[in-house]
């Protein structure tokens, strides 16, 4: 450790425990006050002849999965390094957010971002098993931690609510029968009705109830005589809304129960996500269209059970990585104590002689290669101060490093600013009890014309000291999902991404907690919810940059894509750029590999 590092102001947090804040949470206030006027080219920080005030191994920009595991996969290389974790906001984990409720002398975990891990059977490369191997997950405990059939037993299934400003009436219909990409329960356990009834009890005309019914159960070759080749091609340059319109001849009206089914794993509606898309993931009208066979990957995701969550999501991971990088900062070894490890947050940046130091609250400004290393410069509580590093990981939003990163060339800033993140609002509500939902006859329910359009009970887990309510009277944690998204504007996946970013800027924490009750009590009050008795605290996890970019055929073009995503992370002197936006893809493996990736890049 160098002189200036030890005689370093002690940059320690302060011993606070940021999951338990309810309120704004996700890009809370305060995450984007100096990053924000930065990347709007309204202002510039000038850390050139700033005081190099510690030196380092290793820095890395970023505390989320891939940052960690980028200094986590250095610790492993080489023991005795000296690492530097710079992140903005106050806790770390980035989307791998954990939130806590306190309540009656009981702590409520849940999640308030990235929820599981995606097929890692089949998704899941050599390099991110092994990690989770030596931080001791094990894959197949989730099978008996995730109690499937804990709701199924109860009589409930997921329904759906359509709401009288789009469909004339508040109805919800229980027994939806849909099976839904990435879902955690079999077929067998929907407890769902047949598509007769199910469509019957829609309030919609009958001649739209009667075209629901036909795409569902006598589905057409809407391209006959075109090759399968030929019907990939065409469905991937149309929307599934024009499929649905156009080709099927479904109404505006009908059209709409399917808007927002897209919304929660693609963070984008229906007419902004390719027909073909739409095919892999089991939506349906495809089954007479002879197409070619969906790629593993999709079948992965449809197929493999979505079980393999923590209580609190993959901020466990995250809880993980910095338990074994930094001794002493919380007790335990393995995955089922972490889940109520209490980590002591004074730990995460003493200046004692810890290889790892994580600081939050700390906005990177610049990162410029010298011959000796590369300095960064960061601002932290309105001051600006400067550290060293023989390398350095970029694992932060791809669209703040053409604006950090000096010497970077106009190619690769604009590819990297092509990665526009989807922005997504992840709620969490405490209630009292859960029996509105049992009385009503289900455990999820699906709103398509609403704000959020995913309402449903917490993920019934069982892992170390944390135990699943199994009592309606227990109070409960439920999850809401509201995208930002612009139906019907026209605009590509990027342009709306950037609109729906607007659209959350703008909204009030006041005015997101009525939205969430007002939707809640319209939905629930047949069961008996109240929302001025029955709710107790919210969580609002504002991610304003959510979901990294994904390919989508419907504006992209696969080669030039390619090309852009190799030209965007392509390492700069001693700088390697990590992130799930590398991949394109915003899942926590592709976060790991990019991080493996980037730092045999420094090697």
């Amino acid at each position: 450790m160098s002189d200036s590092r030890k005689t370093a102001e002690h940059m320690g947090q302060i011993a606070e425990y940021p999951p338990t804040k309810t309120g704004m949470r996700g890009n809370h206030e305060g995450t984007f006050s100096v990053a924000h006027p930065m990347g709007r080219g309204k202002k510039e920080f000038f850390t050139d002849n700033l005081r190099i005030e510690e030196r380092y191994d290793l820095i890395v920009v970023g505390a989320g999965i891939s940052g960690l595991s980028a200094a986590w996969f250095h610790l492993q290389a080489q023991p005795d390094a000296q690492i530097l974790i710079l992140d903005l906001h106050d806790d770390f984990g980035g989307h791998a957010k954990r939130n806590e409720f306190e309540h009656d002398g009981r702590t409520l975990i849940t999640y308030g971002g990235t929820e599981s891990f995606q097929s890692p059977t089949h998704l899941f490369s050599d390099v991110a098993n092994g990690m989770l191997k030596k931080l001791g997950v094990v894959l197949d405990r989730f099978h008996s931690a995730f109690n499937r059939a804990l709701y199924p037993a109860m009589g409930l299934s997921r329904g759906v609510f359509f709401d009288q400003a789009t469909f004339g009436e508040n109805r919800l219909v229980a027994g939806d029968p849909s099976t839904l990409v990435a879902d955690d329960l079999a077929p067998d356990q929907l407890n769902a009705r047949d598509w007769q009834a199910f469509i019957a009890d829609f309030p919609l005309p009958e001649e739209d109830r009667s075209a629901l019914l036909r795409l569902h159960r006598e589905p057409e070759d809407y391209l006959a005589g075109k090759s399968p080749e030929e019907k990939q091609a065409h469905l991937e340059k149309i929307s599934y809304l024009a499929f649905l319109r156009d080709l099927v001849g479904v109404s505006e009206l009908a059209s709409r129960y399917f808007l927002a089914r897209s919304n929660d794993f693609m963070a984008l509606s229906i007419d902004a996500i390719s027909a073909y898309s739409a095919y892999e993931f089991g939506f349906p009208g495809f089954a007479g269209m002879a197409l070619p066979a969906p790629s593993d990957e999709a079948k992965a995701e449809m197929e493999e059970p979505y079980i393999y969550h923590f209580p609190d999501g993959v901020a466990s991971l995250a809880r993980l990585l910095v338990r074994d990088m930094i001794p002493g900062i919380a007790q335990g070894g393995g995955m089922d104590d972490i889940v109520g490890a209490r980590f002591d947050y004074s730990q995460l940046d003493s200046p004692t002689e810890q290889a790892v130091r994580l600081r939050l609250s700390s906005t990177v400004v610049s990162v410029t290669n010298r011959d000796e290393g590369v300095d960064v410069g960061y601002s932290r509580n309105g001051k600006l101060h400067c550290v060293n590093a023989k390398r350095c990981v970029l694992a932060c939003d791809n669209v703040i490093i053409p604006r950090i990163l000096r010497g970077l060339g106009r190619a690769q800033s604009a590819a990297l600013l092509s990665n526009v993140r989807f922005p997504l609002v992840y709620a969490k509500v405490l209630v009292r009890n859960w029996q509105s939902f049992v009385n009503l006859g289900v455990h999820e329910i699906y709103a398509p014309s609403l704000p959020y359009s995913r309402v449903k009970l917490a993920y019934p887990v069982d892992l170390g000291a944390h135990e699943h309510a199994r009592d309606p009277q227990q109070p409960m944690v439920l999850h809401m999902v509201h995208v930002p998204c612009s139906p019907g504007s026209g605009l590509d996946g990027r342009a709306q991404a950037k609109a729906g970013r607007m659209k959350l800027q703008g909204m009030r924490l006041a005015m997101m907690e009525q939205q969430i009750r007002s939707q809640l009590q319209c939905m629930l009050a047949p069961g008996g919810f109240d929302h001025e008795s029955d709710i107790i605290d919210i969580t609002i996890n504002r991610w304003a940059h959510g979901y990294a970019y994904t390919f989508n055929s419907l504006f992209d073009n696969a080669e030039e894509s390619q090309a852009t995503l190799t030209l965007a992370r392509r390492k700069l002197g001693n700088v390697a750029i990590a992130g799930s936006d590398s991949a394109w893809e915003p899942y926590a493996h592709a976060a790991i590999d990019q991080a493996w990736r980037a730092i045999n890049e420094l090697r």
